[in-house]
């Protein structure tokens, strides 16, 4: 396709839903670029086929961040694949509390408040309760009724968090069971909900394979994008506009290596300014979770399903019928509460799994004794970290600042997140199926405690953003019809662009910013 009008870089979450509403206009030409594969991949399109796809360098990015602050590094796995980390993720969906965007709309982001995003969310899906619709996303709530599932949920009504049908509610509140980026028993991911209906068109050419390097200017004006397919150097070139559609990791540091940074970060690695952007890779936003294990008094939960013959035979019912635990989601309940008296909303989340897995040599296995595991987190994290380049080659992955719990806010949200937590699975309705509870629960005594234990043993949920994000002031690297400030023709739209946390999982919100960007870069041609 010679000179599109668009040139999209990265077909993930964002991206692919970009790419299908822009090629929508038969008289408007999409390139998409992806580095990754096709989305085709068995353990793609199988729910529990998360376990095998995370480890394979093939379909996914496998960053490291840097130790600090008492915190080791650690991986953070990324897709690398048509439909970008929804192909590879856990499938919850969630748009988000209402108020996220307003508080998006009162950071600068004119345009993104709560009326318009509930709006393109509506427009988006296509499932039930209140993701009921006829859009091309396909999502569904779990029908099944576990035992160990509703004594968990039982559990938190004593609580006081209440059980509601569906938790995509406006105030996004309860506990219940989620709603999930699946549908008759197949992964929806953006590739197989936007990409596959939209791939046929003559004006949408995706080329696969592709590793962005950086963007080429004429002056300040993007012009092009260049990097490597399997057969070499490449450059795609186009008179109209450039948009970084490749994740909150990989969309600062393209930038960085276009000479739109900080300057005095980006000279001494030999790198031509462009645009002096400071907060180009800072603001990195993410949850920090500390995962606790219980075991089972009872053979319940899904661990012998995951082993053996068993596991043979789950997955023979899954390639004949789309059914049984393989076309499961891997977290099927999950709950937003507010960790202390006072709250106008829910300030913390908690997910559950009737299952525990172990890491072995021969990979993720579960556990031969029955036992389940529940994780939470701050909902709404402020602690900022930063994605640097570490130099000029693109083959070398940034370095990762996470900077877990720097904010007093995440620690105190933290220590009453956890400690309602474990009060929650203390309730009699889910206690008397509890043999015994595990490290670090047996632990932890006080709240210093609590903090060291999500430093040192807690993990990343694979929620980073903020990376590029908008906003009205100067100091923000979008604006808020996503053009990148200080050049021409450039704009972001993927997780990096989001001015604060949104309350739950970002794959929701981060399909949103595609849609909500398409709305945009078309408004903006008429």
């Amino acid at each position: 396709m010679d000179d599109p009008d668009y040139i999209i870089v990265g077909a993930g979450s964002a991206g692919a839903v970009l790419a299908e509403r822009l090629s929508a206009d038969p008289r408007t030409r999409v390139l998409l670029l992806e580095s990754g594969p096709s989305h085709r991949h068995p353990f793609i399109s199988m729910p529990k086929g998360i376990g095998k796809i995370l480890g394979q360098p093939s379909h996914t990015w496998q960053y490291l961040t840097e130790a600090a602050e008492g915190i080791g590094a650690e991986p953070w796995v990324r897709g690398r694949v048509l439909g970008g980390s929804s192909s590879i993720n856990g499938m919850m969906y969630f748009r988000g509390q209402m108020a996220d965007y307003d508080d998006w709309s009162a950071a600068g982001a004119v345009g993104w408040d709560s009326g318009e995003m509930a709006r393109v969310f509506r427009e988006m899906e296509c499932g039930e309760g209140e993701n009921g619709g006829d859009g091309p996303l396909e999502l569904s709530i779990p029908r099944s009724r576990d035992p160990l599932a509703e004594a968990f949920i039982a559990a938190g009504e004593r609580m006081g968090v209440a059980r509601v049908d569906d938790l995509n509610n406006p105030a996004q509140e309860g506990v219940g069971y989620a709603t999930q980026s699946i549908r008759r028993g197949i992964r929806s991911s953006t590739a197989r909900a936007f990409l596959d209906r939209a791939r046929r068109r003559p004006n949408l050419r995706i080329v696969t394979g592709f590793d962005a390097d950086r963007v080429v200017f004429e002056g300040l004006r993007a012009c092009g994008v260049e990097g490597r397919l399997a057969t070499g150097k490449a450059c795609f070139s186009t008179s109209g506009e450039v948009i970084l559609a490749a994740g909150a990791l990989n969309t600062p540091a393209i930038l960085q290596r276009s000479g739109v940074g900080r300057s005095e970060h980006l000279r001494p690695l030999g790198i031509d300014m462009v645009a002096e952007s400071p907060a180009v890779g800072e603001n990195l936003l993410e949850h920090r979770a500390l995962m606790l294990h219980y075991d089972l008094a009872a053979p319940l939960g899904e661990n012998a399903e995951y082993r053996g013959l068993r596991l043979l035979a789950n997955t023979m019912r899954y390639a004949l019928t789309r059914r049984g635990p393989m076309a499961a989601p891997p977290y099927p309940v999950a709950g937003f509460f507010r960790s202390r008296p006072g709250l106008d909303r829910p300030d913390a989340e908690i997910i559950f799994a009737p299952y525990v897995m172990q890491m072995l040599e021969t990979g993720l296995q579960t556990e031969p004794q029955p036992s389940f595991h529940v994780f939470s987190f701050p909902a709404r994290s402020r602690s900022r970290g930063s994605v640097r380049i570490a130099d000029r080659d693109p083959q070398t992955l940034p370095r990762i600042r996470p900077n877990y719990l720097a904010d007093p806010y995440d620690r105190e949200v933290t220590i009453a997140c956890y400690r309602f937590t474990v009060a929650w699975l203390r309730q009699p309705e889910i206690s008397r199926l509890i043999a015994k509870e595990r490290p670090p629960v047996t632990e932890i005594d006080s709240d210093e405690d609590i903090v060291r234990y999500y430093r040192e043993q807690g993990s990343s949920t694979f929620h980073s953003c903020g990376t590029c994000r908008m906003g009205l002031s100067s100091e923000t690297v979008l604006d808020p019809r996503l053009f990148v400030r200080g050049v021409y023709g450039l704009r972001v739209a993927d997780a990096s662009v989001f001015p604060t946390m949104p309350s739950c999982n970002i794959n929701g919100p981060t399909m949103a910013v595609g849609w909500r960007a398409s709305e945009i870069i078309r408004a903006g041609n008429r």
